[in-house]
């Protein structure tokens, strides 16, 4: 997913993290317990860094775990992470997890993508709101970004489109600046081209006296039409914690919380 320039040189490509993360050198240093000199012999190439040295940096530096491997490599090292495809037998406890965490889920939606927001698996309580989203948005491979923002997606029930988009592409160009993706990069400019467009009269039902009307502040809520009521959701995402392998990495689980009862028992008595 990213491409790495192998001439460019192990040292430059740290400094590049390190400046894009906004960390001084003596920063950095206090934090992987070494010394400014060599971080910045290291940068400059006057040092070569040690496979650990390069791991512990590129910890300390929040580098995704895809580009440590590719560090790694500029540097001579052989790659410490590998990458299994989801559907292999090695990966038959990870897809057990996802599985038994979605349905475990419903009826509330979730959903799980990978770096590319390409979904790779979802609960019934997420097919329910895809109601209405043209097939062709549904031919795998199925992108959530796609499905949510595109005209002939979720995007016309969407009340709230302008302020969710904008979110949404906001939490798109954050990780392109974590991950220099260029297939991300590429799906951010297809989307964020897509009109803001709906039937403004369902945008002006969903005012202040829509579902969710007087919750706290507490989150951007997700507010949709679905079958003639109106729904509201609050959004969490979650990744699995210290991962050693490149596809669990970029692995994420949003589900879709009710914001108001109204949400829930609609969901409830849909799935009933």
């Amino acid at each position: 997913m990213t491409t790495v320039a192998l001439d460019t040189g192990v040292g430059p490509l740290l400094r590049g993290w390190r400046e894009q993360r906004r960390i001084s050198q003596l920063e950095l240093a206090l934090r992987a317990d070494s010394s400014a000199r060599h971080i910045s012999f290291v940068e400059t190439g006057r040092a070569r860094p040690s496979e650990e040295m390069i791991l512990r940096l590129a910890e300390h530096l929040d580098v995704p775990v895809r580009e440590r491997n590719a560090l790694l490599v500029v540097a001579g090292y052989a790659p410490r992470f590998g990458q299994t495809a989801l559907d292999d037998p090695a990966m038959d406890a990870v897809r057990e997890a996802l599985e038994r965490l979605l349905q475990g889920y419903e009826p509330y939606p979730a959903l799980v993508v990978d770096a590319t927001y390409t979904v790779v698996a979802a609960n019934r309580g997420m097919q329910l709101l895809l109601e209405g989203v043209s097939p062709e948005l549904l031919a795998p491979p199925l992108n959530a970004m796609r499905i949510t923002l595109h005209p002939m997606g979720l995007a016309p029930r969407i009340l709230n489109l302008p302020e969710w988009r904008a979110d949404l592409l906001a939490q798109m160009a954050r990780q392109i600046a974590l991950h220099r993706s260029p297939e991300l990069r590429s799906l951010y400019d297809e989307v964020a081209a897509y009109p803001v467009s709906g039937p403004p009269e369902d945008r002006a039902a969903g005012g202040a006296a829509g579902a969710g009307a007087g919750l706290p502040s507490l989150a951007l809520p997700l507010r949709m039409s679905h079958r003639g009521r109106e729904l509201s959701f609050l959004s969490s995402i979650a990744t699995f914690n210290t991962p050693m392998d490149v596809t669990v990495a970029e692995l994420a689980i949003e589900t879709f919380l009710p914001a108001d009862r109204a949400t829930a028992e609609h969901l409830h008595a849909l799935m009933a």
